[in-house]
């Protein structure tokens, strides 16, 4: 059965690679509007959790012994950043964007003929490696933004971001109660138009509840790269209105989404 998340998590790591291909250590250490982690930062953090991806199959213990260790780091008062610097072993910036691109092709390599529906472990539940590549995909997506912000770019928009809004729809009802709330009955409908120019439809077109617009800026808002006051989508009805002030596609406890105005093209 073909890997097509595989496949599409290498595609999209390799778009994010052009931009900083030729970047040196000052640009690298950029900071961008994500919490003031600096490019080599986010590009450090993706290599990391590439890396755990990878362990999560292929040596599965050595994934459990990474994940206590990081729990006790975090136990003690250290960062996600503090933790993760110490695994990077005090590398150049130069040096931390060269280990992404080498986490990137392993990870493409390690899971190009593995089966998709085979379960691993990850920081919740059990996932199957389908769902922790298109998570894969999500988190190089949505980290990637910060730096085409911080290097002033407008990002290539493909419809890659099709695994982006199939995790936007299935957290639905994980944002209510991460909120303490009960999910409501019904998703509102979506009509989104993707890059190509297809148009993506999920729910219920009777629904009066519904988000119209771009594949594009949904994908934004659910990943919180944007406020939803900062994208052109239409929101109708309290259930969409109520979700988009509370989406987020990944996992871990309610996150607030930026302030509006907060992050934009530099």
């Amino acid at each position: 059965m073909p890997f097509f998340e595989a496949a599409d998590f290498v595609a999209e790591s390799e778009q994010l690679a052009t931009p900083t291909a030729s970047l040196d250590n000052a640009t690298l250490a950029t900071e961008t509007q994500f919490k003031n982690w600096r490019i080599a930062d986010i590009l450090g953090h993706l290599a990391i959790w590439n890396e755990a991806a990878c362990m999560t199959y292929e040596t599965p213990d050595d994934f459990q012994r990474f994940m206590t260790n990081m729990l006790m780091a975090l136990q003690s008062g250290q960062s996600m950043r503090e933790f993760e610097a110490t695994k990077l072993g005090g590398l150049s910036d130069e040096a931390v964007r060269a280990r992404w691109m080498e986490s990137v092709a392993d990870t493409g390599r390690v899971f190009a003929d593995a089966d998709p529906k085979h379960r691993v472990a990850w920081g919740g539940p059990s996932m199957s490696l389908r769902s922790c590549l298109s998570a894969r995909i999500m988190e190089t997506w949505a980290h990637g933004q910060a730096i085409y912000d911080a290097l002033g770019q407008q990002r290539p928009r493909t419809d890659r971001i099709r695994h982006i809004v199939a995790l936007g729809v299935n957290t639905f009802a994980f944002n209510f109660k991460t909120h303490g709330k009960t999910p409501p009955d019904r998703m509102p409908f979506l009509q989104l138009s993707a890059p190509s120019g297809d148009i993506w439809c999920h729910g219920d077109e009777a629904n009066n509840d519904r988000i119209c617009g771009e594949a594009f800026e949904f994908c934004q808002v659910v990943t919180q790269v944007r406020h939803i006051d900062d994208t052109n989508l239409t929101v109708t009805g309290d259930t969409a209105r109520q979700w988009m002030a509370i989406a987020q596609c990944f996992a871990g406890p309610a996150h607030p989404p930026p302030a509006p105005g907060s992050r934009f093209i530099r």
